[in-house]
């Protein structure tokens, strides 16, 4: 009998899944819920058997056993999704596994709306929160909703308690400066954001730290703080070529700026990357593709902190949290502006 015509005759059981995968069924409840200690391969094959018999666990009979709802809330301030969107894709990807559902709330930044969603989540009696924003820098932690397992996601939250997952910046901005120092760039100048914004200032921290250790000045003696914008990027060169005229890299802190950078060395008759060799930040690929030379950038992974996230909420709903801050790897991806 084929799955097809199994699922025809009667509806398929936890014990089908199980049976078909070689497991008990308290392994293969464990396997789709995102619970207990089981090895990658036996949790995939858990996985790969419900799939094939197109197993769907009934909701009502599991909340009221379990007493959960299986929701859980994404409380974001990114309105454009710009970095929002990946975490979200992340995190439905590993809850998706468990059947459970995602419910995104858009808070715009603003305070009172954030609290509304907040009593929306709670009277749908969700199990969790993963909470995400368009900036790094560390947020309060959710105000009443200290009940609810909560992960914090990119943006990390103030609270010493809290479970945080962010991007390994100190790793990323590595990744760029030992690529640059590798092709034999000596004179690296930085281009970054506003000094009171905490991507900004890490990223040149580090980018200072990594030229020390390779025995390297920044080419400018110091770093080019600005906006976050093409427009600031363009400004930028100017003064980094009037200052150091011998400048053979520019690091920047995110695409906007080294697209403009890109664009101010072409125009000032500078060759990418012959010349000057340039390499951004996020990996934005409306930005990194549309520059002209295409841009090396530093990626953050932001779809896997959104899946290591959704995993810290499972282990925080299942009663074991792991407060801190979890730091995923970046990787660098190399195109022709290097």
């Amino acid at each position: 009998m084929t799955a097809a015509d199994h699922r025809a005759a009667t509806r398929t059981t936890l014990t089908d899944v199980a049976t078909l995968a070689g497991v008990t069924p308290g392994t293969a409840s464990k396997a789709l819920n995102g619970r207990g200690k089981l090895r990658p391969e036996t949790r995939q094959r858990v996985l790969d058997a419900a799939r094939r018999l197109d197993f769907r666990p009934n909701q009502l009979a599991q909340s009221l056993i379990s007493g959960r709802t299986w929701t859980v809330g994404l409380i974001t301030t990114d309105g454009i999704g710009r970095f929002a969107t990946p975490v979200l894709l992340g995190a439905e990807d590993a809850l998706g596994t468990g059947e459970i559902s995602v419910l995104l709330c858009d808070t715009r930044g603003d305070a009172i709306r954030e609290q509304h969603y907040l009593r929306t989540l709670a009277a749908r009696r969700i199990d969790g929160i993963i909470v995400t924003g368009r900036r790094t820098d560390p947020r309060p932690p959710l105000a009443g909703s200290t009940d609810v397992p909560t992960v914090y996601a990119f943006a990390p939250s103030t609270d010493p308690d809290g479970i945080n997952v962010v991007s390994d910046d100190r790793q990323g901005t590595q990744l760029a400066i030992g690529h640059l120092t590798g092709l034999g760039r000596r004179n690296i100048a930085h281009v970054t954001g506003p000094a009171h914004h905490a991507a900004a200032t890490d990223r040149a921290a580090h980018t200072t730290h990594w030229l020390a250790a390779a025995g390297l000045p920044l080419a400018t003696g110091r770093v080019q703080h600005g906006e976050w914008s093409e427009a600031w990027g363009r400004q930028a060169v100017r003064g980094v070529l009037a200052t150091a005229p011998d400048t053979d890299a520019i690091f920047c802190g995110n695409d906007q700026i080294a697209r403009g950078v890109t664009d101010a060395l072409r125009e000032s008759g500078r060759r990418v990357p012959d010349d000057i060799a340039v390499v951004g930040y996020d990996n934005w690929d409306t930005m990194a593709l549309a520059s002209r030379p295409p841009l090396t950038s530093v990626d953050m992974n932001l779809t896997e902190i959104g899946r290591l996230a959704a995993l810290k909420l499972l282990e925080a709903i299942d009663g074991r949290p792991d407060p801190g801050t979890h730091r995923t790897p970046c990787r660098l991806v190399v195109r022709d502006s290097t």
